[in-house]
């Protein structure tokens, strides 16, 4: 089929606007990282109107799927895994065409997995983790256990993906398959959980106990990046000031279940500072030196 879509490809090499192309085939019957298109063609190009332009073809029993996308929207998928499918075209699909080597450092870059990339990363996924679990502690306390049970999934989902970063890869669309190889532990929290046969309420719990146990282990590594953005200046931060800083946006949402974590453990302060109520204080944070 590559064939048949090249008249498509060319048109879109030829202009002096794309910087790189990218061929990725389906490889099993069924296929999420394709979302089962036989074909993706990944366009990057540096400027457009449209941030992202997705167009789908077919060709008899074939079908194809046309990506255009904005070089900055790209690299920012990259950087905060919101579209973790243009990752692994990007790693795992063939340049058909490449302007001054965009594509192969692109790739050299993803294959290095940069220590700085791989610390926001793990703040990233360490706020959704902590976000969920606190929310299925607090479910499981108001005995909602099935929601707290779906919250427990999540955070090992979470979980699994923090281990695979740390070990310096990239998390893939199949994480499960993937964590099974690089991290057997993890995958044994998730297969005790939706293979006990306990009941749900004694599921949630030994998972409470058990992901808890796991965040206490990683919260140096995950906290890391955080705690450098805070430790730039020397006074204390509002969560406001915290929350819009260029580094944290990519979390911003979930920063508030991370800080309590911090917190709690001890690595950051809460300072009060005097408002002009006597009754009320300003709650800053600070690193806990």
């Amino acid at each position: 089929m590559e064939d048949i879509l090249r008249p498509i490809y060319q048109e879109r090499a030829s202009n002096p606007n794309t910087l790189g192309i990218i061929i990725m085939e389906k490889k099993e019957e069924i296929s999420p990282e394709t979302d089962n298109f036989d074909i993706i063609l990944l366009v990057i190009v540096a400027n457009t109107e449209q941030k992202w332009v997705v167009k789908h073809y077919e060709y008899g029993e074939k079908s194809a799927a046309l990506h255009i996308i904005k070089q900055e929207v790209l690299e920012d998928w990259i950087n905060t895994s919101r579209y973790r499918k243009a990752m692994e075209w990007i790693i795992n699909g063939k340049i058909i065409y490449d302007r001054n080597q965009y594509l192969d450092k692109l790739k050299e870059t993803l294959r290095v997995f940069p220590k700085e990339q791989r610390k926001r990363k793990l703040a990233i996924e360490f706020s959704k983790l902590t976000r969920n679990y606190s929310e299925g502690k607090n479910l499981y306390q108001s005995d909602d256990y099935l929601d707290s049970y779906s919250r427990m999934l999540r955070s090992l989902h979470y979980l699994a993906r923090i281990s695979i970063i740390d070990k310096g890869y990239h998390p893939e669309v199949m994480v499960w398959k993937q964590v099974k190889r690089i991290d057997p532990q993890i995958y044994k929290l998730y297969e005790e959980l939706i293979r006990s046969k306990e009941d749900i309420k004694k599921k949630v719990e030994l998972m409470l106990i058990a992901i808890e146990f796991s965040i206490n282990k990683i919260i140096d590594i995950c906290s890391d990046h955080l705690l450098e953005v805070m430790r730039c200046r020397n006074e204390p931060w509002g969560y406001g000031e915290l929350k819009v800083h260029p580094e944290i946006e990519a979390y911003m949402y979930d920063l508030v279940s991370v800080m309590e974590y911090l917190i709690a453990s001890g690595k950051i302060e809460v300072i009060l500072e005097d408002t002009k109520s006597n009754a009320i204080f300003h709650r800053k944070y600070k690193v806990n030196n």
